[in-house]
């Protein structure tokens, strides 16, 4: 249970940790529940938009919806998707990279990457409530995105001198966290999340190895960069193949 509790505190704002402390060790070592930690947090999604469906327009709740992913993870992975653009954008070396993603100020690139990606979700949101089977969609995506932070945890060490939570997300984290990936696609039942999984790994695969030739690996805020990049590619299989089953 501890590792489950380590996880849902690293990843969310559920106030968890009275009930388990946790430190970089604990953190590294619950990662094979962050895809479970994800489910969950669909889960709550999609009871939020079951409780509003009805009694607001679908714009309204799809913008909703983005402010409760904002607050249930404390903007944790919109963080390190703002910090990383502006590291990205505006560093030229390593160093430079690396210094200005310290930095907590949100800068031009940063700026423009959270507009965009907040307008983005609100426009597939809003398309994907008139589905059918949305809520497949707003429960698989968030754990196969987390399942994709494993697998840049895996693949590249971690860019920084200092020590942190990404060293103990080892094979033993990447193996447990894809089998219940695959129990939860398998339970789904839909060949869309299988869809959404390749994508969300190709996704992964050019953005890691991206990482590792600007700042050779991986750092905290591009692990949350490439959870919100894969979430977006998901949710743009989920749309273009509406009719497969």
């Amino acid at each position: 249970m501890r590792p489950l509790l380590s996880a849902i505190a690293f990843l969310t704002r559920v106030p968890v940790g009275r009930f388990a402390e946790y430190n970089a060790e604990d953190v590294g070592r619950s990662a094979g529940w962050f895809p479970v930690v994800g489910s969950l947090l669909g889960v709550v999604y999609c009871a939020f938009a079951f409780v509003l469906l009805g009694h607001l327009p679908m714009a309204l709740i799809a913008v909703l919806l983005v402010v409760a992913e904002a607050l249930l993870t404390g903007a944790l992975h919109m963080d390190g998707l703002a910090d990383t653009a502006d590291g990205f954008g505006g560093g030229r070396s390593a160093e430079d990279v690396l210094r200005i993603m310290r930095d907590h100020a949100i800068g031009t690139y940063g700026g423009v990457a959270l507009i965009l990606l907040a307008a983005f979700k609100i426009a597939a949101f809003d398309a994907l409530l008139w589905q059918p089977n949305w809520p497949h969609a707003l429960i698989v995506i968030p754990a196969l995105s987390r399942w994709s932070m494993l697998l840049l945890t895996t693949s590249l060490p971690y860019a920084r001198q200092s020590q942190s939570a990404a060293d103990g997300m080892g094979r033993a984290a990447m193996l447990w966290g894809t089998l219940s990936i695959v129990v939860l696609m398998v339970i789904a039942g839909q060949a869309r999340g299988w869809f959404a999984a390749v994508a969300m790994v190709s996704v992964t695969s050019c953005f890691g190895l991206y990482c590792k030739r600007r700042i050779g690996g991986i750092t905290g805020d591009t692990l949350g960069a490439n959870l919100q990049l894969s979430e977006c590619a998901g949710l743009i299989v989920f749309l273009w193949t509406t009719q497969i089953a």
